[in-house]
């Protein structure tokens, strides 16, 4: 099944805008407080006044939402509290007739415990070839009471766990390197590899413009699964860690690659790549490997001009070795959000542990968030923005935890929060929840602050002064200057605690972090600030 996808442009990818949707909280078309495939085509014309180039749409799929949707129970469904097939190819059509394209979250490392494949593996014996396709093994100690290995879950706690069988024994355990709910497959399988295979064609055969591709660096294993003890990424050999950023997770994207290259407009594929520094990313970024991968060296350092400078210099370098372009983001569905992390006295992600425990002026962030805008749209290459961030929503810490969803949360005891105060739905109009979200007296999945008023989309749009304003006027000005057109880029000295380069067509882009103020450039006209140059000094 087929849809006109937009004109093609080769390498539309590499300059391009993708707006994330985080499906569940983006528009509730129905009223059941879950936001869904209908929501997102009903606001295809924001998107579109926004000036993004494209769509990245969270997991859809059938899931038990164990973990919002990243516990994928079939991949060639839609889940029915969000639509179906039908809604998603309309959605598809209506996106591509507005000059948008669409790609969608894939997730290959686990499935859900709820997948056909896996209940079948529970149901097998020990030893039979349903379970080959995931991870199970014996345990160690007396009478395999102790896991296989020293792996823990990316949540908290171990990272196996132990099936009991039907005569009430304890049995093999079976890997999980997030949840228990989805157990780890393995990508040695060759039922696997085929399974994904077939899955990319399901959804570019439907018009899908590419994937991003969830947990890019984790599928690959090491043989025999041996501890991470003293292999830990970072530390010795990078390629001896047993499970993060393996040699072999390369040939599978160069398969991929050869799938995507096969269609017309190319598709493409874009990876959650986290490694241990900007040439291990590299690696994954060859001509024959993904299109791109998100810039978290970038996104998860300090706020401040010496971090930025050389998180720039060492992306530009490292992604110029392979000819590939910058993946630049500051805040997606699983990290704090900027405006907030930005008023906090430590603006780098470290921990969310220690990062919930920092106070935060939301007014500092908010001002540096505003100048973010403009280095991130002003740098050569793709930018990725989550949504939300165009309104400068703050990140959510009061959630009651009885309405918390976050297995993170669970999983540490409610030690860490974890990633639901990002993951607010949207507030689009109105003076009170659900805000516009769903239908006037629907109740939202996680509640929204009842101060979001002037926050709204309705309110911020009649507000030249607002961030959705200065969002809307900096992707224009991305889109219609000269300067933004290619690639060049330069830095011009500037007063410490400054950052200060040159684009295309001497356009040039200047941020002060200090408290000083900062020149303007001579004979330079202002095309945009994030503060108003008559009242403030930059």
């Amino acid at each position: 099944m087929g849809t006109n996808a937009p004109s093609p442009a080769p390498g539309w990818w590499r300059r391009a805008v993708v707006y994330q949707v985080y499906i569940r909280s983006f528009a509730d078309a129905d009223g059941d407080g879950i936001g869904d495939v209908a929501g997102i085509r009903s606001r295809i014309p924001y998107l579109r006044e926004l000036g993004v180039d494209a769509i990245w749409v969270t997991p859809w799929y059938p899931s038990p939402m164990r973990d919002g949707g990243y516990d994928v129970a079939d991949h060639r469904g839609i889940d029915p509290r969000l639509g179906s097939l039908a809604d998603a190819d309309a959605l598809i059509a209506d996106a591509h007739a507005a000059g948008l394209r669409v790609l969608i979250d894939l997730v290959p490392n686990h499935t859900s415990a709820d997948h056909h494949w896996f209940r079948e593996a529970v149901a097998s014996p020990p030893g039979s070839p349903a379970r080959d396709r995931y991870l199970f093994r014996p345990g160690r100690g007396d009478d395999g009471a102790e896991p296989p290995n020293d792996w823990g879950s990316v949540f908290g706690g171990p990272a196996w766990t132990r099936l009991t069988g039907p005569d009430g024994r304890p049995e093999e355990w079976y890997l999980h390197l997030f949840d228990p709910s989805q157990p780890d497959l393995d990508w040695s399988h060759p039922d696997v590899r085929a399974e994904f295979e077939s899955i990319l064609r399901f959804w570019f055969d439907r018009g899908v413009d590419g994937f991003r591709i969830d947990v890019a660096s984790g599928l690959a294993k090491a043989d025999g699964l041996p501890d991470v003890a003293g292999r830990e990424a970072g530390g010795g050999d990078p390629d001896d860690h047993p499970h993060f950023d393996r040699p072999e997770v390369h040939a599978i994207y160069r398969r991929w690659r050869e799938i995507a290259r096969g269609y017309e407009p190319e598709r493409i594929l874009l990876g959650e790549v986290h490694v241990s520094s900007p040439d291990r990313l590299a690696r994954y970024l060859r001509p024959d490997e993904l299109h791109g991968a998100f810039n978290f060296h970038f996104m998860r350092g300090a706020f401040d001009a010496p971090d930025l400078h050389a998180a720039i210099d060492e992306t530009m370098r490292s992604h110029a070795s392979v000819g590939a372009a910058p993946a630049w983001v500051f805040s997606n569905h699983d990290e704090p959000r900027h405006a907030s992390r930005f008023g906090r006295p430590m603006t780098a992600i470290t921990t969310r542990d220690v990062d919930e425990a920092l106070p935060v002026d939301l007014a500092l962030g908010t001002r540096r968030a505003r100048a973010a805008t403009l280095l991130l749209l002003a740098l050569p290459g793709a930018v990725y923005l989550y949504q939300g961030e165009e309104l400068g929503l703050p990140e959510v810490m009061d959630i009651p935890a009885a309405l918390r969803e976050d297995p993170i949360f669970f999983r540490t005891g409610g030690e860490i929060l974890g990633r639901d105060g990002c993951r607010i739905p949207l507030p689009w109009s109105g003076t009170e929840p659900p805000f516009g979200f769903g239908p006037a007296g629907s109740v939202p999945w996680l509640p929204q602050p009842a101060d979001w008023a002037a926050l709204t989309a309705a309110a911020q749009a009649a507000d030249p002064g607002s961030m959705l304003s200065l969002y809307r006027a900096a992707l224009r000005l991305r889109r219609e200057h000269p300067g933004f057109d290619g690639e060049y880029f330069r830095w011009v000295p500037s007063p410490e605690r400054t950052l200060h380069f040159e684009r295309e067509a001497f356009l040039r882009c200047a941020l002060n972090l200090s408290e000083a103020p900062m020149p303007l450039p001579p004979r330079r006209r202002p095309l945009l600030a994030s503060v108003d140059l008559e009242r403030e000094l930059v």
